[in-house]
């Protein structure tokens, strides 16, 4: 094997919802427990965004602690992460990190594993697979001296996600450095440059991210669930994702299987080849350069 400073770090940074784990994270355990119909809760919540001409994300998560009060359910922070526990997650998913950073070790490549979500950090946190991601970039609760949720600390919503690219990028593990992420840092100094970046998500709701990093020159994979129904647009998950394709928002689509030699697996592999012979390429052009 080569030395140690061949190396190189890759991102794979993961939308949650749809992406990792079928539907919303609430509705696995938090929304039954409420006793309620998936359905009515979330029509109430964006009634809520509509009618206060209110943000979306901050809309669910303040509907979730007035609905929890009204039903006299627990709202501290490890009651969240309790939930998270309940959360099921697509084909393959639990043991896929494992496999694909020991599958990468051979290839000379380190992955970094990123969230990005507009689901609840507390949840994920909870969830079996919460140990694998360097940062857990996803919205969440402030909390009082009790530990009882009491406003929301952070909303990522569909185009702010993007930013937690550039945090990814630039090496910053957190939400609040807002004076990193502002400064001009060379591209060849940057933690993980946007080649190195592969976004996976589950569609529509990823596309101001997907659309600005395959810009950057970046990697992106919209996945579906082949069993969910045509929605009210008429159109399958796959459908829909086959049209980011042809509006070159997205560079492929796979169902959403981690199994090993799945098409998802292959295609992640592919471009972690890509992404390492890429780079070995641009190492031989810089020796004969000068």
């Amino acid at each position: 094997m080569k030395a140690k400073d061949t190396y190189i770090r890759v991102a794979i940074a993961y939308d949650f919802d749809g992406t990792l784990a079928p539907g919303n994270m609430q509705e696995h355990s938090f929304i039954p427990k409420l006793g309620i119909p998936k359905e009515r809760f979330w029509a109430e919540a964006n009634q809520m965004a509509t009618s206060h001409d209110m943000d979306g994300i901050l809309a669910y998560m303040q509907y979730m602690l007035q609905k929890a009060e009204e039903k006299n359910i627990s709202i501290r922070r490890q009651d969240f992460v309790e939930f998270g526990r309940d959360i099921r997650f697509f084909p393959g998913v639990e043991h896929y990190f494992d496999r694909i950073n020991e599958w990468s070790e051979k290839q000379r490549v380190i992955i970094d594993h990123h969230i990005i979500s507009s689901g609840l950090r507390e949840f994920i946190s909870g969830t079996s697979i919460a140990r694998h991601f360097r940062n857990i970039f996803a919205s969440g609760f402030k909390y009082d001296q009790n530990e009882v949720a009491e406003w929301a600390a952070l909303a990522i919503n569909y185009t702010n996600k993007t930013q937690y690219l550039y945090r990814i990028n630039k090496g910053i593990d957190n939400s609040y450095d807002n004076k990193t992420i502002n400064k001009y840092i060379p591209d060849n100094e940057r933690a993980v440059p946007f080649s190195r970046i592969i976004y996976i998500g589950d569609g529509e709701t990823d596309i101001p991210t997907m659309k600005m990093l395959k810009y950057q020159g970046g990697s992106t994979i919209a996945v579906y669930c082949p069993d969910t129904p045509a929605g009210p647009n008429g159109k399958t998950p796959r459908q829909v994702c086959q049209e980011l394709v042809s509006h070159q928002r997205v560079e492929f689509i796979a169902p959403a299987d981690y199994n090993e030699g799945s098409d998802l697996d292959t295609t992640i592999k592919l471009l972690i080849d890509r992404t390492r012979i890429n780079e070995d390429l641009e190492r031989m052009k810089e020796r004969y350069r000068h």
